[in-house]
């Protein structure tokens, strides 16, 4: 073994960690949508390394890289969930910038035939004080995201969960919506794991109150509700939700800490997928989603394995902050020229964490150019005063 087939990372403790490459793995393209599952991942944005993209600003995109990465998620069989928290709402990317990359990545998967659902909320309005004033806020957005062709993804609102009195302010709001949208939509109901701003949502910071709540207003209006992104990082819970559903509203696990179990399913029920994780392991997920098709459970779950420590660890507390590292691992993998991010969060985690990060990456033989991988790691480490 050389120098260079070893990358040393820190330790929390002062010590070090020889990660040894891995040989690079020549993963299948799978450009055809999965048989099985629908399977979307949320996608990231890609910073302009010469933007002012300093907290408080607004973003300043690259998107030749940004749509690139898309087309990556696109050739291994999966639909983007475009605009969502992954790509930093409510933490960087402000409305106008929303608004370009809705009609970009739609344009964009419309010319590839890909699917594409795309979050519409109320963070482009800061004056919004009561019930009445989100539910317009709302109905801006969704039309929006109507006009570029996108499906609809209603993502939980920071401003409603600070408007309402109760359940029933969320079931008025969520109800005039769904009468007034042209295609079913994806519900998100985002944890407070995710959004500290979000506890209580649907009225109650009781989860089994929240879920009456929600399953009363999804049964309510089962046809214009495609599905329901749950994302509370409780298995258990999920599966209890998943099959109280009415027929035909799909669960979308957002469940990065449990996904490969909740997919694969309990031989009654199964969820589908809209997560983050998958931006960070696409091939993988993409074969073994393959192998579910063929129903392969022994191979699903092999290609599974090694990404769930990879995925638990960039959703490691504090949750929110996972973006960084899913930015990080883009950069590793080459698809993005530089490790920046829309409002700095590129110092949202640590040297330590994020050089596990690399190694978990390298275990599950997910950098697809290892030389390229280590050597930015190393300038990394070397710029952060933490090369060895």
């Amino acid at each position: 073994m050389t120098p260079t087939d070893r990358v040393d990372i820190p330790l929390a403790d002062g010590g070090w960690e020889g990660v040894v490459l891995n040989e690079h793995r020549a993963w299948v393209e799978h450009p055809q949508p999965f048989t099985s599952r629908v399977a979307f991942a949320a996608a990231h944005v890609v910073a302009d390394p010469r933007g002012e993209n300093v907290p408080g600003a607004p973003a300043v995109v690259d998107w030749d890289a940004t749509l690139g990465f898309r087309r990556h998620l696109f050739r291994y069989g999966f639909g983007v969930a475009e605009a969502m928290d992954t790509a930093q709402r409510n933490m960087g990317l402000d409305w106008p910038a929303v608004q370009e990359l809705v009609r970009r990545s739609a344009e964009q998967a419309q010319d590839l035939g890909a699917r594409i659902a795309s979050g519409a909320g109320t963070d482009h309005r800061a004056d919004l004080r009561t019930v009445a004033d989100v539910r317009e806020a709302y109905l801006d957005q969704v039309g929006f995201v109507e006009s570029t062709g996108s499906q609809v993804i209603v993502m939980a609102s920071r401003q409603l969960a600070a408007a309402a009195t109760g359940p029933d302010d969320y079931l008025k709001v969520y109800a005039d919506l769904l009468g007034q949208v042209r295609e079913p939509v994806i519900l998100h109901w985002l944890g407070e794991a995710f959004d500290p701003q979000l506890r209580g949502y649907w009225g109650s910071p009781v989860v089994a109150e929240a879920t009456a709540t929600f399953l009363e207003l999804v049964a309510a209006h089962a046809d214009r509700v495609d599905g329901v992104k749950v994302s509370l990082l409780s298995a258990e819970h999920e599966t209890a939700l998943r099959a109280a559903l009415p027929a035909g509203v799909r669960l979308y696990t957002g469940d990065d800490f449990n996904y490969p179990d909740l997919i694969r399913g309990d031989g009654s029920h199964h969820s589908d997928a809209l997560l983050g994780a998958f931006a960070a392991i696409a091939p993988a997920a993409s074969a073994a989603l393959a192998a579910l098709d063929r129903g392969d459970l022994a191979t699903y779950d092999a290609e599974m394995a090694p990404t769930l420590p990879l995925s638990r660890h960039v959703f490691e507390t504090p949750t929110w902050h996972y973006k960084t590292g899913i930015a990080f691992l883009a950069w590793l993998c080459g698809h993005q020229p530089g490790f920046t991010m829309v409002g700095g969060l590129q110092s949202a985690r640590s040297v330590v964490h994020l050089g596990r990060l690399f190694a978990l990456a390298n275990d599950a033989r997910l950098l697809p150019d290892p030389a390229l991988a280590a050597h930015r790691m190393r300038l990394w480490l070397e710029s952060a005063g933490a090369a060895r």
